[in-house]
């Protein structure tokens, strides 16, 4: 039987998540005291400095050799359900091309969390540490894996737009995409459409669409890279968990003047992750930009789609006891700001992604204790 106390620690642990969050909206909406530059300035931060310490500072103190592997499984097994659902409908429906840009936001919204900002405290409250660095393992391999492999199809769906139109009448094609499938592609290409150069991206996408011998295709497979490369959260997963094979294998622990120094920027990462996604929050003009349909859809996806198959995943590997209530609340947990990130980088429908990432964190709450709740009760 689940007492007021239980609820109470959950929702201690939440609500103050929610503090930067209000702190951030009213900063812009009611105070103006950031301007659009100033809240863009504030991400940045964030994204390059705040949430790769708070990763590190996570990720170098798990022990990677006693990883909970039967729960990382069940989460690869979870992704294989979703992909065979998606399947399905695209099967089902027969949307065609159109098909192939919903399944990509399907996946994402299904399957993409804010796992370090919001599970982690989550988790801790609800089961303890070792919660914690179940989570943390789980974020670590989604970072490495899942955000790798969003990132892969969006850059093939690009190369696949981008032929249809080099294969359209001359007359059809803006200058920057008429012959560009005769040009060869070099690391110059593959450097400039990291750097958002349309030009050198297109004829990039485009060669690996038209042509698909292995050297194209390892040149897609570059820019990927490069853009993984340049992503510092990407740089923290790796990072800590090179360090943290060292120390465990080792049996050593980082000098206390380099711990102190991860620690002190780690601390902020959480309260300034929330305070950037209030700043988000504030700067769009409607929080539902998508429509009622396509809200209920993403929250369909995400607070039902993702726990049951992460249900599915966790049977299947016999996963038992709190160990599979954690798994499946994490999968409950809101949308990564990431995957809109890349929403709005690629045009694939960032209206849904960022309705997905304000609506999910507002209900977030009500819903993980709801979780909590029925999972305690089986």
């Amino acid at each position: 039987m689940i007492s007021w106390g239980d609820v109470y620690k959950v929702a201690s642990a939440m609500v103050p998540l929610y503090v930067p969050l209000l702190l951030g909206f009213w900063s812009v909406r009611w105070w103006k005291i950031f301007t659009p530059e100033q809240c863009e300035t504030v991400n940045r931060l964030v994204a390059f400095f705040a949430i790769p310490f708070f990763t590190f500072g996570f990720t170098v103190h798990t022990d990677p050799f006693h990883a909970n592997y039967r729960a990382i499984a069940a989460d690869v097994i979870s992704k294989v359900v979703i992909v065979a659902a998606i399947g399905a409908w695209v099967l089902f429906t027969g949307r065609g091309h159109d098909a192939v840009n919903w399944s990509i936001t399907s996946f994402s919204l299904s399957t993409l969390t804010s796992s370090l900002v919001v599970g982690v405290p989550m988790a801790r409250a609800m089961y303890g540490d070792w919660a914690q660095q179940l989570v943390v393992q789980l974020s670590v391999f989604q970072a490495i894996v899942w955000l790798t492999l969003l990132l892969l199809a969006l850059e093939l769906r690009k190369a696949a737009a981008i032929n249809n139109n080099n294969n359209a009448p001359a007359g059809q094609l803006p200058p920057a995409d008429q012959g560009s499938s005769s040009h060869q592609i070099n690391d110059d290409d593959i450097e400039a459409s990291v750097d958002n150069d349309v030009e050198a991206t297109a004829a990039v996408a485009a060669e690996c669409a038209s042509r698909p011998p292995p050297s194209t295709w390892w040149a897609l497979v570059k820019v990927v890279s490069y853009k993984l490369g340049r992503n510092p959260n990407a740089h923290a997963s790796l990072g800590g968990i090179i360090v943290a094979c060292i120390a465990n294998r080792l049996q050593i622990s980082l000098p206390i003047i380099i711990e102190n120094s991860i620690a002190i920027m780690a601390q902020c990462g959480n309260g300034l992750a929330m305070f950037s996604m209030g700043l988000f929050m504030a700067q769009q003009d409607n929080l539902i930009p998508c429509g009622a349909g396509l809200t209920f859809l993403g929250l369909v996806l995400k607070f039902v789609l993702g726990p049951i198959a992460m249900t599915i995943g966790s049977i299947v590997v016999g996963l038992r006891g709190d160990v599979v209530r954690v798994a499946i609340i994490q999968a409950a947990v809101p949308q990564s700001i990431t995957s809109f990130i890349f929403a709005k980088e690629y045009g694939l429908h960032p209206d849904v992604l960022s309705t997905a990432v304000i609506i999910g964190m507002l209900v977030s709450v009500p819903l993980i204790i709801l979780f909590y709740v029925g999972l305690e009760g089986l």
